[in-house]
């Protein structure tokens, strides 16, 4: 019998996930950061770096062996073949630490992961939330966050499972469309009704 309960977090890029991950660890959630995980594996797993490098080129690694992780992030996101090809590589490094780390977790757990369902790591989940925003909100978001041009940053949206996509296949849905204290009194209910749920 498993000691913890796992809720997956996704949604697409700008939308507020990290607002979202942030508030629910501050009310006690323990969060599993599935981007954290990956910028691990890219500084300990030569042998993910020289799957990656083989694929995108052997430039996006730098002479000190390390990852150019703007340069992958260019090439990545630059059709959603390439971000399809790149999570066949990362994704099976990202499950086993996954499972590595659920192994000592109890209560109720968050798997903060953009790529939940890509991964197919939805499969663990015992309930799933999506967290969506408008289009032209989320790019503002992007903009000021990761300081890209406007076509990189639309790039990286379009590569990307659409609005229509989390609706339909989470089991709750957090709408990020307006200010901290919105989104804070959303989760709070929405805090109490998985509680209710998946306890």
């Amino acid at each position: 019998m498993r000691s913890y309960r796992l809720i997956g977090l996704t949604g697409q890029t700008g939308a507020g996930k990290s607002a979202v991950a942030d508030y629910l660890s501050q009310r006690g959630f323990a969060v599993l950061n599935a981007d954290k995980m990956v910028a691990d594996v890219y500084r300990e797993s030569p042998v993910c770096l020289k799957a990656v490098a083989a694929c995108f080129g052997g430039d996006i690694l730098r002479a000190d062996g390390s990852l150019d992780r703007p340069l992958l992030a260019k090439r990545a996101f630059s059709s959603p073949e390439n971000t399809a090809l790149l999570g066949k590589i990362v994704h099976p490094f990202v499950i086993a630490e996954t499972l590595r780390l659920l192994k000592v977790q109890e209560g109720m757990v968050i798997l903060d992961a953009p790529q939940l369902f890509e991964s197919n790591m939805d499969v663990l989940c015992d309930c799933i939330i999506g967290v969506t925003a408008p289009e032209e909100l989320r790019l503002e978001r992007i903009l000021r966050r990761d300081h890209l041009t406007e076509e990189q940053a639309r790039e990286r949206m379009k590569a990307q499972l659409d609005e229509s996509f989390f609706r339909e296949n989470t089991d709750h849905l957090i709408e990020n469309n307006g200010d901290l204290p919105q989104l804070y009194a959303r989760l709070e209910t929405l805090i109490k009704t998985i509680k209710t749920e998946v306890m």
